[in-house]
């Protein structure tokens, strides 16, 4: 690779924006996952009310999971990004 001009690897690090801290990427989480196992739990209900819990909660989790990392979460990060950098104008 071709070594990179230190003027624009100064303006791409002073543009970009610092990540939310630990305490905001756990409330971001939470935010995404109880609403997911609350409707995933109330989905499941009809057909697993005789499942054993750990069974339910495998279950549950193979959808839940998936969904928060790769779809809910991102979406939820890009909004807090958003609220972050209007208010920093």
């Amino acid at each position: 690779m071709p070594p990179q001009n230190t003027e624009t690897a100064t303006a791409r690090s002073a543009v970009a924006p610092a990540p939310p801290s630990i305490h905001v990427r756990a409330l971001i989480t939470w935010i995404a996952i109880f609403p997911l196992v609350t409707l995933g739990m109330f989905a499941i209900a009809p057909f697993s009310a005789e499942w054993n819990p750990v069974l339910r909660a495998f279950v549950l989790t193979l959808v839940v999971v998936p969904v928060a990392v790769y779809r809910v979460v991102p979406q939820l990060m890009r909004g807090y990004g958003a609220l972050v950098r209007s208010r920093t104008r």
